[in-house]
């Protein structure tokens, strides 16, 4: 009989968060969920909420607000907790703020015994894991942010709807920092396996790299727009966070672009940053190294240097 308990301890209750939570109700992907916020007494009522909904899905979750002490016995600790966004401001200039958060956050968790992986999805996120892995102490390997794996949806939704193909039967991955300096690998995109470069130079103008550069930029700007016309981005996030804790839960070794700590791959060293990784219930298994061209390989170390430069002025 199995008896393991699939346990989340989620911090931080706002609308990403309870989007991660929601999903995760819909799709049953974990036994028990403690919601943790400092507003205890709006955990208590998203806890309410959503215990309220189980009779009418497939899943058998416990719910409740709690308090750090409740991350000891949890396979895995989300933080969704920080400043928001606001119109006009990028990831970067979220840093100094969300960084004094997570120093109330991450030492008592650690103090509860807790000794699962840590999943974070605050902006800017590269950084933000980084810091929680310096924070915490934990192996690198045990600590993974959101990294580009919302961009890289993004990217295969544009580009089913370019080709008229389902999104999934598109390969193709972005990189890098998840903002700005951010880039879409356009040699190791393919359709099934087909790359998508052939096919544009075989589609007699039907398709063209021109228009792949605007699907890139797209991705890219995404976040403003819907930050622009509705304020906050949550349902995605909420949705990519939900395809890793299953990937973990499931020890599936599935590939998903989370922020990783490099240890020479693509020749970079001591930098978290969204590459390809496998992921299982270990955490990161290993990043999986693609054959970059020249030019991408030169954009991947300035989204790398971008980072490192953001997180050298920070005082932990």
């Amino acid at each position: 009989m199995k008896t393991d308990k699939r346990k989340v301890a989620l911090v931080g209750c706002g609308m990403v968060g309870m989007s991660y939570a929601y999903a995760m109700l819909n799709q049953n992907v974990c036994d028990e969920l403690v919601l943790i916020d400092v507003d205890k007494k709006r955990a208590e009522g998203e806890a309410m909420d959503m215990n309220h909904g189980l009779a009418f899905s497939g899943s058998n979750m416990k719910i409740f607000a709690g308090s750090y002490d409740d991350c000891g016995d949890a396979d895995i600790v989300c933080i969704c907790a920080g400043v928001a966004q606001k119109p006009g401001e990028t990831r970067l200039d979220l840093l100094q703020r969300n960084a004094a958060v997570f120093k109330s956050i991450i030492d008592p968790v650690t103090e509860s015994g807790f000794n699962g992986l840590f999943l974070v999805a605050t902006n800017p996120v590269d950084i933000m894991t980084r810091i929680t892995c310096a924070l915490s102490g934990f192996n690198p390997r045990r600590v993974l942010g959101t990294g580009t794996a919302l961009d890289t949806a993004r990217l295969r939704y544009l580009l089913g709807d370019y080709f008229h193909v389902d999104p999934r039967n598109m390969h193709a991955y972005v990189m890098g920092e998840h903002g700005d300096s951010e880039f879409v690998p356009w040699s190791q995109a393919m359709l099934a396996t087909k790359p998508v470069l052939e096919l544009c130079r075989q589609s007699g103008g039907r398709y063209c790299s021109e228009e792949l550069d605007k699907i890139a930029e797209e991705v890219r700007t995404a976040a403003y727009k819907i930050i622009e016309a509705k304020r906050a981005t949550y349902y995605g996030i909420g949705m990519a966070l939900t395809r890793i804790t299953r990937a973990v839960f499931g020890n599936e070794s599935s590939v998903l672009t989370v922020s990783a700590m490099l240890r020479g791959e693509y020749g970079q060293k001591d930098v978290f940053v969204g590459v390809p990784c496998i992921v299982n219930r270990s955490g990161i298994q290993r990043v999986l190294e693609l054959n970059l061209s020249k030019e991408e390989q030169a954009r991947f170390s300035a989204s790398c240097e971008t980072l490192r430069e953001s997180y050298a002025g920070l005082k932990l």
